[in-house]
């Protein structure tokens, strides 16, 4: 296990050294001279674009600008926002509560909602699964901004049940205003969810111990805790990295769309203006959240079937 999990640790160390060059490569072969977005388009004297290119370190060989940023991302460090000129990571710093509220706020309804419906639809063949098969496939085709736009019209302007836009203060207030974006952030991922939910119930539900376990007399709720819905949990589990990958990337589609100031929206108004530092910091921490699911991911998989880790013991 020790080796597995240093292993894992080592992937997670490459693959945020290849995807920060990547990213710090993709910004900057951008069209257009680095040093006129970041001044705003505004016109500069010589001497105030030197200045620019000489805190930017552009005159730089390429490699050496990325060395010098990757430093700084090490100790913290991830340079000043054009736009706002700020420190980037204080930015983020002030964002980020709300992005974690919002994320923590729909992650809750993906799970309440999609393990429920899938354990339903597992459990009740004919009118009630094709109902919930209905029901999530459309859920998991619908874009999280017409989600949004659907919900403002309907709960919003229509019925006035919840506010359209902003953060809330305190904790019930915020959570009535989170209520909308995290119903539209959610819906995708909770029919994704409620469909690998039936889909991994009807596989275990059909194994010969599952039957086995019926026929002995063991009363059908403790088979379904003990058999069916526990080794269940592994393909359930396995999704999860795949959905905060989506919701870390429809975030910034939802705050967008509330006019929540979180870092998703801070992402979007910085691409629109080509604040290169602030774009090059959110998605590295987008790439390291997600990396770091997928490793929780794997360390719970022993955790829910014990199988697995004699497996990674013999391989390790």
């Amino acid at each position: 296990m020790a080796r597995f999990l240093l292993r894992r640790v080592a992937g997670i160390v490459a693959t945020l050294i290849a995807t920060s060059f990547a990213i710090f490569g993709s910004v900057h072969l951008a069209p257009g001279d680095p040093a006129s977005f970041l001044l705003g388009g505004r016109s500069a004297s010589p001497a105030a674009v030197a200045a620019i290119r000489a805190q930017y370190h552009l005159d730089d060989p390429f490699l050496v600008q990325y060395v010098k940023w990757a430093g700084g991302v090490v100790t913290g460090d991830f340079g000043r926002s054009a736009q706002f000129r700020q420190d980037v990571a204080g930015l983020i710093m002030a964002r980020l509560p709300t992005t974690l509220w919002l994320v923590g706020y729909a992650g809750l309804l993906i799970l309440i909602v999609g393990l429920a419906l899938g354990v339903l639809a597992a459990l009740r063949p004919g009118v009630v699964d094709r109902l919930v098969l209905i029901g999530t496939g459309v859920a998991t085709a619908t874009p999280s901004f017409v989600a949004a736009m659907g919900l403002i019209s309907l709960f919003s302007l229509q019925l006035g049940w919840f506010p359209a836009f902003g953060n809330g203060s305190g904790f019930g207030d915020r959570i009535v205003h989170l209520t909308l974006p995290a119903a539209a952030l959610s819906l995708t991922f909770a029919g994704l969810l409620a469909r690998v939910t039936r889909a991994a119930m009807l596989e275990e539900l059909g194994r010969e111990h599952v039957e086995v376990a019926r026929s002995r007399g063991i009363p059908g709720s403790r088979v379904m805790r003990q058999h069916v819905l526990r080794n269940a949990l592994g393909p359930i589990t396995t999704v999860i990295g795949t959905v905060v990958a989506g919701l870390l990337v429809a975030t910034s589609i939802v705050e967008t769309a509330f006019g929540l100031s979180g870092v998703g929206q801070l992402l979007v108004g910085s691409v629109t203006v080509k604040d290169f530092p602030v774009v090059q910091a959110v998605s590295l921490l987008v790439v390291l959240a997600f990396v770091t699911a997928n490793l929780i991911v794997d360390l719970l998989h022993p955790l829910i079937d014990p199988r697995l880790s004699h497996a990674k013991g013999g391989a390790s």
